[in-house]
Order: structure tokens, then C-alpha cells, then sequence
């Protein structure tokens, strides 16, 4: 099985040009890029994604995969037709712009229950499910090869444990299986930085059997670090790495031994790293160091 390094494009939106990222990808010989969503992306004309395709291209970039940075797809868990609707339609536009790009996949985190009506996420569930089985087959009408699920690390935002899952990934597999070929299938789009914690800060599944147990169904996965509450994100900086709890060498100890279980043979890690609030030009010089510097010390654990 081939392990690959990549990005996803997240920290330079509105800050930074795609060019910019293009060229600091080539520079580090990274190959491989995840297109995040941004407010304008759902109604931009065919031509940008065309054009971006081509600029990637051109530095020796492949657009692999795309995924939303937000949580605007997850109206169908807000039990309100309207958003309901704009999430469908979202979605969709989302699959056409994969197939622009010419990248493989599209995922998302599925949506988040409202905390005041957490009795409404089975209902929830059942209400994206019935949307899935749809997009699987726009999917595959549109020649991308799957889509992913992100697990998250909150119990209003399903699936976080591992039933969640199982029943989620089950469902939309046992409807991959039956449809004969019209449908892509449905895989995880891990997060070695997702674990469950309580309200009170117990935790009810560490990020390492979470990610363990994703892998039968995990066709790529984001790299970040966290904290012992899985509260916050960052990188692999040396100023990062003293307060993370993600070894990395733990990390690919897990993928070693578990090679034969994963479903595809080539799996991309990408890294997440939440870039710089707007308008603070301070932190806006410290971006590139912090991509260079994580990606130097992943790339120690996970060569090319």
C-alpha cells in the first residue's frame, strides 16, 4: 500500500493566492492537494475550477480530492426544509466542481445536531442517509470514484462513535452492493486528531482506537495535532509539538500493521492546519513557516 503526503488548501483562503500555494507545494514535492470549500465556491462559473485545474497542473499538482472546510452541508440534520434544500443542492454543485478538477472524491463532516435538540439526531441520520444514497449515484454519473465521511470529535456531530459508524458506513455500503454498479462507494475520511470527550473532559474513545477502528473503511485522512481534549488543532512545529498528543510514529506504527485492512492501495494523508484569522498580518508571516515546518517533520515519519 503507497502512503502519500499532501495538503489541504484551508489556511490560504483570502489570505494567499492558489499560485502561492501551488509553488510552495512544488517546492516541498508535495503532489497532491485537497480543495476546501469557501462561501463563493458554490456559485463560481465552470471556469475557475477549469483554469485551477490547469494552474495545479502545471506545477505538478493533481486537485485529488475536495472537502468542505465549514459546516455548510450539514443542514440535513437541522430538521428545517430549507436548509435541507441548500445543503442537496450544495452537495451537488460540490460533485460537479470534483469532477472539474478532476479530483477522485468529494466529503464532508455529515452536519451537527442542534445542541438544544439532540433528541433529533437519529432522525438526523436517517435524513443525510436518504440524501447519500442520491449523491452516490450523481457521483458516479459524474466519474469520481467515491465519496468520504469525516467522524468528528462531539456527539452532536455524528458519527463520532463508533456505532455511529458502523451503522452509517453499513448502510450506505449495503446500498453501494445493491445498486449494480450505478453508485461510487461511500469511505472515511479519517482525523488523527478526532477523539470523543465528555463535557466534563472524560474521555470516551482516544483518536488512536477511533482511527484504528476507521481504517476497513478510511480511503484518506487529515494530519493535525491536538490536545489531550481534542479542544484544539494545530501543526508540527517545534512550538506545537510540546503541547500535541499525536506521535507521529505511533500514527504510522497503526498504518504499518494495519496495510492489508485498508480499502484502496493508495492513501493520501493531508495536512489540516487552520490558517491565520483575517486581517492579522502578523500571523500572516508565520503561515508558510508553520506548513514547511510541519510538513518537514511528517515527512520524517512518512517519506516519500
Amino acid at each position: 500500500m503507497q502512503i502519500s503526503l499532501g495538503i489541504k488548501s484551508d489556511p490560504i483562503h483570502y489570505r494567499y493566492s492558489y499560485d502561492w500555494l501551488f509553488d510552495l507545494m512544488d517546492e516541498l514535492d508535495l503532489r497532491y492537494l485537497q480543495l476546501g470549500s469557501f462561501p463563493e465556491l458554490y456559485s463560481l462559473e465552470d471556469g475557475f475550477f477549469l483554469s485551477l485545474k490547469e494552474r495545479a497542473a502545471a506545477r505538478g499538482v493533481m486537485i485529488k480530492s475536495c472537502f468542505s472546510s465549514y459546516r455548510e452541508l450539514g443542514g440535513f440534520f437541522s430538521g428545517d426544509r430549507y436548509l435541507q434544500k441548500v445543503s442537496r443542492r450544495n452537495y451537488e454543485r460540490y460533485i460537479e466542481i470534483a469532477s472539474l478538477v478532476g479530483a477522485d472524491s468529494v466529503g464532508s463532516n455529515p452536519g451537527s445536531v442542534y445542541r438544544d435538540r439532540l433528541e433529533s439526531k437519529d432522525q438526523g441520520i436517517q435524513i443525510y442517509l436518504d440524501n447519500m444514497k442520491e449523491l452516490m449515484a450523481l457521483a458516479c454519473d459524474e466519474g469520481l470514484e467515491f465519496l468520504s465521511i469525516e467522524p468528528m470529535s462531539c456527539l452532536a456531530e455524528p458519527p463520532s462513535l463508533p456505532e455511529e459508524l458502523d451503522h452509517m458506513l453499513g448502510t450506505l455500503h449495503t446500498h453501494h452492493q445493491s445498486a449494480g454498479g450505478s453508485t461510487v462507494p461511500v469511505y472515511v475520511c479519517a482525523d488523527i486528531s478526532h477523539g470523543v470527550a465528555d463535557s466534563s473532559g472524560r474521555v470516551i474513545h482516544d483518536n488512536w482506537s477511533l482511527f484504528e477502528n476507521q481504517i476497513p473503511f478510511m480511503a484518506e485522512f487529515h494530519l493535525k495535532n491536538t490536545d489531550a481534549r481534542f479542544n484544539a488543532t494545530f501543526g508540527f512545529s517545534p512550538e506545537d509539538l510540546p503541547s500535541g498528543i499525536v506521535d507521529l510514529s505511533r500514527l504510522r506504527r497503526i498504518i504499518d500493521r494495519n496495510q492489508e485492512n485498508f480499502p484502496l492501495d493508495h492513501i493520501v494523508g493531508y495536512l489540516e492546519l487552520v490558517g491565520p484569522k483575517l486581517g492579522r498580518d502578523y500571523s500572516d508571516y508565520l503561515l508558510r513557516d508553520k506548513i514547511v515546518e510541519s510538513v518537514v517533520h511528517i515527512r520524517s515519519f512518512f517519506p516519500q
